[in-house]
């Protein structure tokens, strides 16, 4: 059994399922070049399509005007993403990536604006009625992978997917809410927040078109940002889609990052700096309804007249009259939701409990409850004892937990 358990250990975690992003560099990388030249040789279309694309690569960062050699200079690398050669054309598509250091005198600042805080990233395939993060080798998990973030304003986190990467960050993280869980995952990864990319690819047919939707999402609660389409006509050119859409994802992050929408959620910050106003005018406003049930909690100790079958306010030490129940407040120690969820279930079926009323709910605090019960609030008391809570009891109220 221990050997099969630790085969079965190793089968998740094992395999080739890591992709490690390559070395982030500041160098501006400029893609998406098309080129079509013809020339005695291919090779000779070649080298003027090289150069072709050193001049429209240049005009696209709006680059002053300067001699072709002067910007030959600039440039530390070319990208060829697709290209075909004939005995005498060169058509392809490249990519053109200037020294920044070199380039800098002519572009002045441009691309040192501010960058974000280190945001993790979830790239997500979505294909067949499955979703993916990182359990197996994907090619959209490879083309955020080969993508230059270097001189992006996202600071990305990018994990490798390799060993228990594969296990922790899976498609079901992305819809968990709770900010304890999230902030053990940020701080493993040394990220502030985190970014969803999803990629929804349709195929239509073995060897047919690949249609894509893929959907920018950002933060714990997997806000929506922003959404767009792609096709790419075959299998083949499949890496040159996603290529293209990791592209667009970025612009889009960038341009959230500029209006303000792209930026570390503070309640991820547990314990840690001020409250946002919007959670601290809720807290307020949570401190005044406990006052105010602080009041009819203090009222309702008086006494009614007994009524059949009706619901009545009675003495909290003695059993309310025949025939009907009482009222009281149940504060509950939830720390996550599955607590929550169980002392509902426990209350319920304390003896003599006829119904629950939630009064405010508190996930990592107390939850606060009006139970009706045929009986006294010591007799209450018992049956939760009963029902495996540790129950501590006030003049009006009682505090359980398990």
């Amino acid at each position: 059994m221990a050997g099969g358990a630790g085969w079965l250990a190793l089968a998740q975690v094992g395999g080739e399922r890591g992709i490690a992003p390559i070395a982030a560099s500041s160098d501006i990388e400029v893609l998406g070049i098309e080129v079509d030249v013809k020339a005695d040789t291919g090779l000779e279309a070649r080298d003027k399509a090289w150069v072709e694309a050193q001049v429209k690569a240049w005009e696209k960062i709006d680059g002053p005007k300067l001699p072709d050699s002067e910007i030959a200079s600039l440039v530390s690398a070319i990208v060829v993403q697709r290209e075909r050669l004939g005995p005498k054309r060169y058509i392809a598509t490249l990519g053109v990536v200037f020294d920044r250091a070199r380039a800098s005198r002519y572009l002045g600042n441009e691309g040192q604006a501010q960058r974000s805080a280190p945001m993790l990233l979830l790239p997500v395939t979505m294909s067949g009625g499955t979703a993916m993060v990182y359990e197996q080798r994907n090619p959209w998990q490879r083309a955020w992978a080969e993508y230059q973030a270097g001189a992006s304003r996202i600071n990305y986190v990018r994990p490798a997917g390799a060993g228990g990467d594969s296990l922790l960050l899976t498609y079901g993280q992305t819809s968990r809410r709770s900010r304890v869980w999230w902030r053990d995952i940020l701080d493993d990864f040394g990220a502030a927040d985190v970014l969803i990319p999803i990629a929804d690819l349709h195929y239509t047919f073995p060897g047919g078109p690949v249609e894509g939707r893929f959907t920018a999402r950002h933060g714990p609660d997997s806000e929506f940002l922003a959404s767009f389409e792609l096709r790419a006509d075959s299998p083949e050119q499949l890496p040159q889609m996603l290529a293209q859409a990791v592209t667009r994802f970025d612009a889009i992050f960038a341009r959230a990052l500029a209006d303000g929408t792209l930026k570390p959620d503070p309640t991820l910050n547990i314990g840690m700096g001020d409250l946002d106003p919007r959670i601290a005018r809720l807290v307020e406003l949570g401190r005044r309804l406990k006052a105010q049930d602080a009041v009819a909690e203090q009222r309702s100790e008086v006494p009614t007249e007994e009524s059949d079958g009706t619901i009545t306010a009675a003495p909290i030490n003695t059993p309310p009259p025949e025939g009907s129940v009482a009222l009281y407040t149940v504060q509950v120690v939830t720390p996550d939701a599955p607590s929550f969820d169980d002392a509902m279930a426990g209350i319920r079926g304390g003896n003599g409990v006829r119904a629950i009323g939630v009064r405010s709910t508190a996930i990592g605090g107390t939850t606060v409850l009006t139970v009706s019960y045929a009986g006294s609030i010591g007799q209450l008391a018992q049956a939760l004892r009963d029902r495996g809570f540790s129950v501590r009891q006030g003049s009006n109220a009682l505090l359980i937990s398990r």
